[in-house]
């Protein structure tokens, strides 16, 4: 059987886990092993109400909050809400980004042109997004350019890092839905997904891993943090280590 969880923190109040990537957070399956809200239901046992804080796509790996108590769930959301928490992410997108740090700033709303029903797009209508990028590392592979960023989303739109970065050109390598070509996500949500799309998506998995958060809660600095996966360090070589020890 899998591990269950990778348990990065807990208390009386607070699990603070790592999720994999390849994992929703909330179930769409009969199996509790299926989501990682099922898992942790599983970890605290019966009677226990768990409470979300924060929510990653299905293929994004990384810190992820989970409440214990109501009180906790209203006290930490109203936190995320405000915007007083830093969220800090790692992303290797194709191609060398230019220049070394700058934000992104463009508004987001439904894409109605798109024929997956949760893809959104920067459109002039849409509701304001900041995301600020840094570069690690511009890497040179067998495959093409790719570049080592690093990313903190100052809103919390959908899909926004994503959605951010493929517009200025630079899409998260292994992104089936913002990478160019919607039909990969089609395939992949319909179990269709060929050997050779795969190959052309480079990663099992979109290269997006929410490396740390942090906030001020009750009078004190909370902060967690995770590296990323094998197959994402595996893919960013020795840029990664680098990066991680600066």
């Amino acid at each position: 059987m899998p591990q269950l969880l990778n348990i990065l923190h807990e208390d009386a109040e607070l699990l603070v886990l790592n999720k994999p990537a390849g994992l929703v957070c909330h179930p769409t399956k009969g199996d509790p092993t299926s989501s990682l809200i099922g898992r942790v239901r599983l970890h605290l046992g019966a009677g226990a109400r768990p409470h979300l804080v924060n929510r990653l796509d299905r293929e994004t790996s990384g810190v992820t909050l989970v409440a214990k108590t109501d009180t906790a769930a209203r006290e930490l959301r109203r936190l995320w809400e405000s915007r007083a928490v830093e969220k800090q992410y790692l992303a290797i997108v194709h191609g060398h980004v230019e220049p070394d740090q700058g934000d992104i700033r463009a508004p987001l709303g439904r894409d109605e042109r798109s024929a997956v029903a949760v893809k959104d797009c920067v459109r002039p209508d849409g509701l304001p997004a900041l995301t600020t990028f840094q570069v690690l590392k511009r890497l040179e592979r067998p495959e093409g350019p790719f570049t080592l960023l690093r990313v903190w989303p100052l809103t919390g739109r959908k899909h926004q890092i994503r959605i951010h970065l493929a517009h200025i050109g630079h899409p998260v390598v292994g992104d089936k839905l913002y990478g160019g070509d919607e039909s990969l996500y089609l395939a992949l949500v319909k179990g269709r997904l060929s050997e050779e799309q795969r190959a052309r998506l480079l990663l099992p998995y979109q290269a997006l891993h929410a490396a740390a958060v942090r906030w001020h809660w009750r009078g004190a600095d909370a902060a967690f943090s995770c590296p990323p996966e094998p197959w994402f360090a595996a893919f960013a070589q020795e840029a990664l280590a680098d990066a991680l020890g600066a």
